[in-house]
């Protein structure tokens, strides 16, 4: 499930988090509001892959080094407590709400 609209992430080129989240997190003060039309998340990939937890969300732009995405992959962040989708068109991770609970160790 996404959200209407979303901020980048500090220190991110490409990894986006809701403006619904609620708790305290790093995205860019000053930067943009992107609308989900922007980003075309009408478009995320229906069949996504879980793969392992990461630890904080500049992990996900390290993967392209060690274990570059494919699209609809699905990732658990620990330091926000949420899942991020891999979106190969925009080439981001996007933040999408759980709708299977996933626990912390990417079960």
């Amino acid at each position: 499930m996404t959200s209407a609209l979303y901020k980048k992430m500090a220190g991110t080129s490409a990894v986006f988090l809701s403006t619904d989240y609620k708790h305290a997190s790093p995205v860019e003060r000053d930067g943009m509001i992107w609308a989900a039309a922007e980003l075309h998340l009408s478009e995320l990939p229906e069949i996504r892959t879980p793969k392992l937890t990461l630890a904080n969300v500049l992990a996900l732009e390290g993967l392209e080094d060690y274990d570059p995405p494919e699209n609809g992959d699905v990732r658990f962040v620990k330091s926000v407590g949420e899942e991020f989708v891999y979106f190969k068109k925009i080439q981001a991770w996007v933040h999408v709400k759980s709708q299977n609970n996933r626990r912390e160790d990417g079960q």
